[in-house]
């Protein structure tokens, strides 16, 4: 074995696996598997011509003379990024931590306790300081966040008003400037009319449903916005403010002067600028709109025993469930920066927090003052930690970039200046000094930071916040280490076993993929500073590009949607401006298969687009005939196929070449969900298969962690035609010549987590990448074969093979009074994560085990399903009193005085031999999901509520 072979290290299986494995799955060759898997008139015929591959070395040391290309300037640019700094405590034991970054979403609650408690210390921290009633667990961006919010008070009170003909929307202009270009993106297929203007000189009327302001404003004045809110309430106009969470400690919460919706980041609560993230926005709201709020609640519930227990509460708002009548297509969260937010928040507590906020605050009035004595005019009358003064731009620009400083330059010709945590005395004389260059004055001394406040007295908070003990009980770094270390014990992640969820694709997140997520010169970079001080990132964002364009035939790529689901928007978006750009614009017909995700349906409607679903046939491919008669039926309406390949059943349709050219046909596009890449990489891609776009789930085939529920990034490829319409961003220009309007906050998304990605394609090379999809495939169909006669596979190809997944049934136990959430909760205790449970067809598990894992742990995954198969034999709807219907054990459980169970305490927690050596045990008992929705508590309530309740 070649020790310096990043290949070898991804995948999991050996050559000398390989021919054992075969001989399961009755093939001679992994190319007669292969052969036997995808058509044969969609297979490359040429290789792809990436680069060679790096060894992990190589890479790293690559890498790091790409970072030395960034300049780390200090920047004072603001627009809701600051630089922050991270308690080391929190990097190396969540961010650097896998146990923490390799988790998936909280479905199976059990095994998901820690991740749901530091959850729900985020809704809770954001809770007090909004002043609102409740909080998500996060969302994308604030950006993102604040079109949620018009369109969440679309939902609630505009599409009423829509009835009489006048539906409006007003946005304060001082609302960021990528926040009002993605108000726009959101609000053009919606018909709703954007009016920006002053909000001190707004004439209410009855034609607006809503309205968004900004708190502070984002040159960094503080305004009284209680008598907007108070005349709006009077005319029945639902308010928005986004607000900066550090400023929240010293203002007046919105939630105290009558906002609906409070959004922002909490990008500066120890997240990394990262060059515009991934960072975790906030959505704060009122109680009555519990079943309208956008993205995923944590809440209260209790076990089978009775006990507290967390798990996601009212998954009924959400889109897999409602799909085409959805609201919002929102699929990922940001899960693991949102613990990092929530616990600087717990190490912090609201002593420390006051600390910060009023020692940045201090510094902007020191400087201010200094600035003054220049002789230099500072504007702003009431203020946080942004001031903006008049000064010639010419003249300071050139020597604030000598000494490598960057300010914001207004258009109105003003200069903001928005200090931050990290900023020192020293960098205020350096501030200080430039200026005085500029005007050709000597310096100013500064020894001390000012004790006065520059925030009238009606603004001050008053009211207290993080009074629960969670964020007044960890103050040493000792403390915090053990209770992050106590929550991390309670999840399951990919550092105990795999986690075959069909469709999630959760393989190896590489040590050399993660590392350079810690490295300064990566994460200490605000997204809007000139380009040329982002050169290390602009040769790897845009090499990426090229490679995710040559991986899937296509011409372009945007990286700037930051979740699969935003891909999937921005895709529709593009194809929507096509038509328009032909004057087609009627052509708003979506055709989208039955067993597509439910994001599809959901991005499709918030494109402005009609949904006409098309049938599956018995195998579970889509009905071409059925296809081809709707495709003629909205010929001159039809806008787009949503296509998900191979499909949501593991199958590569042969007929998928056929379907393209019906579509096109009849003017319509395609655009491929990206979410099954996995099974095509090196051996065929979507513009092999005739579509025009494809999102791709980098936190999927591209190695990016799932982080517990989040980050994602979910970048768009195009082909040649649509390559003009690739989205921008209003403040450094990015996509084609007719972008469409900001699809997230910053111009590349997540641009640090990308590097996760870039890495993982240096490192395999075309024939790693290639290798790995095979890998994939024989996995799956090893499990297939290996679980055939005790479990029923319900689809495959029409040679009998699944590709990188597939759906076994586990409808047919019903007699035996079994469940599939028994099965998903008797495979805790074997020490696995469920598959995915009831998706694309009830009843189901789907499973897929990716190329990462070793042949031990599939076997060892086998043995586990089979154990339980003998398991179902033996039960009895009669008698529910056996191991799938108690499952999961517990360690409290299973040492318990008593056992009044007709099976034994080995057989409830030690199945098989393996589990004596490694055992993963669930926090608490299967939780009771109605219970918790009838009781909904999503703040980190004090016991005797939840027993009041």
């Amino acid at each position: 074995m070649r020790t310096d072979v990043f290949a070898q290290r991804h995948i999991g299986i050996t050559e000398d696996n390989i021919s054992r494995m075969l001989k399961t799955v009755k093939a001679e060759s992994i190319e007669q598997l292969i052969y036997e898997t995808l058509p044969s008139d969609i297979r490359l015929k040429h290789p792809l011509g990436l680069p060679k591959a790096l060894s992990e070395n190589e890479y790293l040391s690559h890498l790091k003379k790409l970072s030395e290309k960034n300049k780390i300037f200090k920047t004072y640019i603001g627009l809701g990024y600051h630089e922050s700094l991270v308690p080391s405590v929190i990097q190396r034991n969540i961010l650097e931590n896998p146990g923490w970054y390799t988790a998936y979403t909280p479905y199976q609650a059990e095994i998901s306790q820690g991740r749901l408690e530091a959850l729900l210390n985020f809704q809770s921290m954001i809770c007090d300081l909004t002043g609102m009633e409740l909080a998500n667990a996060s969302l994308l961006d604030e950006s993102t966040a604040a079109a949620e919010a018009m369109t969440m008070l679309f939902d609630l009170r505009g599409r009423e008003q829509k009835k009489n003909g006048s539906l409006k929307f007003f946005v304060s202009e001082e609302v960021l400037p990528q926040t009002l270009s993605l108000l726009q993106t959101r609000s053009t297929p919606l018909d709703i009319e954007l009016v920006v203007g002053n909000h001190n000189e707004f004439q209410f009327s009855t034609e607006f449903y809503g309205a968004l302001l900004q708190y502070p404003g984002k040159y960094g004045q503080v305004q009284d916005l209680s008598e907007f809110v108070a005349k709006a309430q009077k005319h029945d106009i639902k308010i928005a403010v986004a607000a900066d969470i550090l400023g929240l400690t010293m203002l007046v919460p919105p939630g105290e002067f009558g906002a609906d919706v409070v959004v922002g980041t909490t990008q500066r609560f120890g997240i990394p600028l990262g060059y515009g993230g991934p960072h975790a926005a906030y959505f704060a709201t009122k109680e009555a709109y519990k079943r309208d709020i956008p993205g995923r609640i944590i809440g209260l519930t209790k076990d089978m025993d009775g006990k507290p227990a967390l798990r996601m509460a009212l998954q009924t708002r959400e889109q897999h469930i409602k799909r085409d009548k959805a609201t919002s297509n929102i699929c990922t969260a940001q899960v693991l920066l949102a613990v990092m937010a929530g616990m600087y928040a717990v190490y912090h507590g609201p002593k420390g927090l006051s600390y910060i906020a009023n020692k940045v605050h201090a510094s902007a009035i020191t400087l201010a003052s200094a600035l003054e004595k220049l002789g230099i005019e500072q504007i702003n009358t009431s203020f946080f930690d942004t001031i903006t003064i008049k000064a010639d731009a010419s003249k300071v620009r050139p020597v604030a970039e000598r000494n490598e400083v960057n300010f914001l330059y207004n258009n109105n010709g003003s200069i903001s200046i928005s200090l931050n945590e990290a900023t020192s005395i020293h960098d205020l004389e350096q501030i200080v000094d430039i200026f005085a260059k500029s005007v050709g004055k000597d310096s100013i001394r500064i020894d001390s930071l000012s004790d006065q406040l520059a925030i009238e007295p009606n603004l001050r908070r008053t009211s207290p916040f993080l009074e629960n003990p969670v964020f007044n009980s960890y103050r040493s770094e000792t403390e915090l280490m053990r209770y992050i270390k106590k929550l991390e014990r309670k999840d399951l992640s990919l550092t105990h076993s795999m986690i075959s969820l069909g469709s999630c694709t959760m393989k190896l997140n590489a040590a050399s993929e993660m590392l350079p997520l810690s490295w300064a010169h990566w994460g200490n970079i605000h997204p809007f500073v000139p380009v040329d001080q982002a050169e290390g990132y602009q040769i790897v964002l845009k090499e990426l590009e090229q490679h995710l364009s040559t991986i899937t035939g296509f011409a372009a790529t945007s990286l700037q949607p930051n979740s699969g689901a935003q891909g999937e928007y921005a895709g529709l978006m593009i194809i929507r401006a096509y038509h328009e750009s032909r004057g087609e614009g009627h052509r708003n017909i979506c055709l989208i298969p039955a067993s597509a995700h439910g994001t599809n349906p959901a991005s499709a409607v918030m494109a402005g687009m009609q949904v006409v679903v098309t049938k599956t046939d018995d195998r579970g491919n889509i009905d071409v005939a059925d296809l081809e008669e709707k495709a003629e039926l909205y010929k001159d309406r039809l806008s787009a196929l949503m296509v998900t390949y191979p499909s949501t059943h593991g199958v590569f349709e042969s007929s998928i070449k056929q379907i393209t050219k019906i579509i096109h046909d009849n003017g319509g596009k395609v655009y491929m969900d990206g979410a099954n890449m996995n099974a095509q990489v090196g051996l065929t891609n979507p513009g092999e298969i005739g579509a025009d776009v494809c999102h791709l789930n980098l936190h999927k085939t591209f190695a990016i962690p799932h982080g517990g529920g989040g980050p994602g990034v979910g970048p768009i490829c195009v082909s040649e035609e649509l390559v003009d319409f690739l989205p921008g961003n209003p403040v450094i220009k990015t996509g084609g010549d007719k972008a469409i309007t900001a699809i997230s906050a910053a111009p590349w998304g997540s641009s640090l987590v990308c590097l996760i990605s870039y890495g993982y394609i240096r490192m395999l090379g075309e024939k790693g990448l290639a290798q790995a999809t095979k890998i994939a495939i024989l996995n799956a169909n090893y499990i297939k074969d290996r679980l055939s006669g005790k479990f029923d596979v319900l689809y495959t190809g029409e040679m009998g093979r699944a590709a990188h997944e597939m759906i076994i049934d586990c409808r047919p136990f019903k007699h035996k009074g079994i469940e599939v959430s028994d099965i998903a909760k008797r495979l805790m205790d074997y020490g696995f994560h469920a598959p995915t449970v009831s998706f694309p067809v009830a009843g189901t598990l789907m499973i897929e085990p990716t190329e990462s894992e070793s042949l031990a742990e599939l076997d060892r995954f086998c043995n586990a399903l089979l154990s339980i198969r003998q398991e179902i034999e033996t039960s009895s709807a009669d008698n529910p009193d056996n191991p799938l219907k108690n499952a999961p054990h517990t360690l409290e459980m299973v040492t318990n005085d008593s056992w009044d169970y007709p099976y034994t305490r080995r057989k409830a927690a030690f199945p098989l031999p393996y589990l004596h050596e490694n055992k993963f045990w669930p926090s608490v008992r299967r939780v009771d999901d109605a219970y918790g929705d009838r009781n909904l508590i999503c703040t980190c309530a004090p016991i005797e509520a939840y027993q009041e309740a």
